[in-house]
C-alpha cells in the first residue's frame, strides 16, 4: 500500500497523498506479519 501511494505522490505531486503515506508507515499494526500485499488483497475480495 506505502508503495503505491508514493507512486502516486510521485506522479502527482499531491501532498495529502504523501501524508497518507507517512501515516500509514507510522501505524502501529503495519508490521510485517507473514501476509503479502497479494494475499491481504485477495482476503479482501471475499468480505
Amino acid at each position: 500500500m506505502i508503495d503505491l501511494t508514493w507512486r502516486v505522490f510521485s506522479q502527482t505531486g499531491n501532498i495529502e497523498t504523501y501524508l497518507l503515506m507517512k501515516e500509514l508507515e507510522n501505524e502501529p499494526n503495519n508490521t510485517i506479519t507473514g501476509q503479502t500485499e497479494q494475499e491481504e488483497t485477495s482476503m479482501d475480495s471475499q468480505l
